[in-house]
């Protein structure tokens, strides 16, 4: 599974990664956890705000900071 935080290195976007960390810490599960700060690198999941989430190619939230419940629930969605 791979998960990738959309954002510039903002305050919101530490946080967004600071979830993640600790939701895939409680799931114990194994992801690749990428950061992605260029623009033109976010703007091709059609992102207008971050930070963004986007687990195995599919954006899950933008604009705000997912809570690490959220990030729970769509984890375990992806591992049925």
């Amino acid at each position: 599974m791979k998960i990738e935080i959309l954002g510039t290195g903002c305050p919101k976007c530490k946080k967004t990664t600071q979830n993640v960390q600790l939701a895939v810490e409680e799931l114990g599960i194994d992801v690749e956890i990428n950061k992605v700060e260029k623009l033109d690198e976010i703007i091709k999941y059609s992102v207008m705000m971050t930070p963004a989430l986007v687990i195995d190619g599919e954006v899950k939230v933008a604009g705000k900071i997912p809570n690490k419940q959220e990030i729970i629930n769509w984890l375990k969605e992806k591992t049925k």
